[in-house]
């Protein structure tokens, strides 16, 4: 058996640790309140965009924002995929990971990882990838002009991304990026006005704004990907917490059990030794 000082140290090192996973499971708990207003915030904008859009639009195609400027389109579709920027996300990565290469053909296929921890598992699986961003810190005005300007290469781009289910589940998703924006508007209510060029002035022309609109929607729909999956990696790691925490108070508990036994036991010794040498003292008298 350990002795009391021993256990003394498990003892105050196991209330650090209930104590430290508490609070990360209850900032985990924060951000996904603010992550979720977040998402509606956006909502809100991209369906006032996207009826201004129905409003002036001059087919029935989405271009992803390059109707002017079509340059040299890639035939491969683009895989984004979407992870956590450390590795303090639960296994909802690795199941991310998993999942996308199930689907992946080099020959055929095209990354984009967004979260080192999705680079460092990619490269785990001797699997290269075109560009790396970091997952954004912050979680408002995301700022995915770069990325978006890589999709503009390609002819289709699927995102793969985790879902918020509920607190306790999240599940891994895939979406065409095109689609999504297409998904998104079919909820939007439509406006009976028509904007064209005999009653309204676009400046430069009608065609960039179109194409203005569109990079702007895809900007906001990407965004909510990205948030959407940090909303997951959160609910994730909350619940991860919440199991490590569950396990650091057992700990915990049963270590003040040891160290009370353990001082219980010293006490009882002394105790001994003080009874013995009263009989050793009064058979010697």
């Amino acid at each position: 058996m350990k002795r009391p000082n021993e256990l003394e140290k498990d003892v105050q090192s196991t209330s650090t640790l209930v104590q430290l996973t508490s609070v990360f499971e209850s900032l985990a708990s924060m951000q996904i309140a603010k992550v979720k207003n977040e998402v509606l915030q956006s909502q809100q904008f991209f369906d006032k965009l996207w009826q201004i859009y129905t409003q002036i639009r001059v087919d029935s195609i989405f271009h992803f924002g390059r109707r002017l400027n079509q340059g040299q389109v890639s035939e491969k579709e683009l895989f984004i995929v979407i992870t956590a920027e450390g590795g303090f996300s639960g296994d909802i990565d690795q199941k991310l990971i998993k999942w996308m290469l199930g689907k992946f053909n080099k020959d055929k296929n095209d990354i984009i990882v967004v979260g080192h921890h999705g680079a460092v598992q990619l490269a785990q699986n001797g699997v290269g990838y075109k560009r790396y961003f970091k997952l954004p810190s912050k979680d408002k005005n995301i700022n995915v002009a770069p990325i978006i300007k890589e999709v503009q290469s390609y002819a289709t781009t699927k995102v793969f991304y985790q879902q918020y289910v509920s607190l306790m589940v999240q599940d891994v998703k895939s979406i065409s990026l095109s689609g999504m924006v297409e998904e998104k508007g079919g909820g939007v209510g439509k406006s009976d006005e028509i904007i064209s060029e005999e009653t309204y002035i676009f400046e430069p022309s009608t065609f960039e704004v179109i194409d203005h609109l569109e990079r702007t929607m895809l900007q906001i729909a990407l965004s909510q990907v990205i948030l959407e999956s940090k909303l997951a990696q959160y609910a994730s790691r909350f619940r991860a917490m919440g199991a490590a925490h569950q396990r650091a108070d057992e700990s915990h508990a049963d270590f003040v059990l040891q160290y009370n036994r353990a001082k219980r036991a010293v006490k009882d010794e002394r105790l001994r030794e003080i009874i013995n040498g009263l009989k050793l003292s009064r058979g010697a008298v």
